[in-house]
């Protein structure tokens, strides 16, 4: 590895990717940067199992803890920042590792982010019926309430782009601006890069991610999400909905303990875990699919035919 490369690191929480990671930076010198959405707020070191200060010492860490958790951090600002993380480790001449579990990150970073995510149909017909029962200014009139910039932007009687930017912010919950400013082309060609997903024994990574969260309560998750939910902060924030966080909040304004706090906690991330790799699986077929004790030598040996 003697050419300075690109590694993806993909896989389902709790399997190991960032010890990988950190590993590979080591040995190899390399610079890690972050693709995961919940750990990129600086208010969720712990429950959101970020790298500790003292790993952060071990190697260059790029877009982790940077963004307050008041913030709505979109895939196309990450984008943008991992560009200009990449451009750095270039100038370098320092590997550069792309590590975690955000599976839309991974996407926009080789293929590119649409301005705007589909419609679902019922959404589409449910706006289109309201459209042809009540008129273009009474929808006009709900835009006002829910996106007043765009609604400031377009006349009463403008049907297509009421309808459409109605439609955005009801099936998303952001307004058609945001999404607009969010697009961005493809940053690598996925051919041209290392990739992994890690997979783990299934009773194994259950097993890790019980141990984990216990662990994460053992060293003050529960005062750190104290600190959060002090701020009330709007519950719709990712920030807010960073695993274990809500059931942790719940136990704080004591609606369950914290054994049943930790169990659902628990019980959202296995499921999670299912999604990531359905995601993976159906959308980047691409990514090499290997046990953790056999990633470094696959993460070697396509560098090797890479840099031929």
């Amino acid at each position: 590895m003697s050419k300075p490369g690109i590694i993806l690191i993909a896989g389902p929480t709790a399997s190991g990717k960032s010890a990988l990671a950190l590993a590979l930076a080591e040995q190899y010198g390399g610079t890690i940067i972050n693709a995961d959405s919940m750990q990129v707020y600086r208010d969720l070191r712990i429950i959101t199992a970020r790298p500790t200060a003292a790993e952060e010492e071990r190697a260059p860490h790029r877009l982790y803890g940077h963004v307050d958790a008041g913030e709505n951090f979109s895939a196309g600002r990450w984008c943008r920042e991992a560009a200009a993380a990449l451009a750095a480790a270039r100038r370098e001449a320092s590997h550069a590792i792309i590590v975690g579990g955000t599976g839309l990150y991974f996407s926009a970073l080789t293929r590119g982010l649409a301005a705007v995510p589909p419609i679902p149909a019922a959404v589409r017909a449910e706006v289109r019926e309201r459209l042809a029962r009540d008129g273009a200014p009474a929808l006009h009139a709900e835009l006002g309430r829910r996106d007043p910039a765009a609604a400031a932007r377009l006349t009463p009687g403008d049907r297509t782009r009421i309808t459409r930017a109605l439609e955005v912010v009801l099936a998303t919950g952001r307004p058609l601006k945001d999404w607009q400013e969010d697009e961005a082309p493809a940053i690598l060609d996925i051919s041209r890069v290392a990739k992994i997903f890690l997979i783990p024994d299934r009773e194994e990574l259950l097993r890790r991610i019980d141990v984990r969260f216990d662990g994460m309560i053992a060293a003050c998750a529960l005062e750190e999400v104290r600190s959060l939910a002090a701020r009330r902060l709007d519950p719709a924030l990712p920030a807010m909905k960073a695993h274990g966080v809500p059931w942790l909040i719940r136990h704080l304004d004591g609606e369950m303990t914290l054994t049943q706090a930790a169990a659902e906690a628990k019980r959202d991330t296995r499921q999670y875990t299912k999604r990531q790799a359905t995601w993976f699986r159906n959308q980047l077929p691409e990514f090499a699919w290997v046990e953790p004790g056999q990633a470094l030598a696959a993460i070697e040996a396509q560098l090797r035919v890479l840099a031929r």
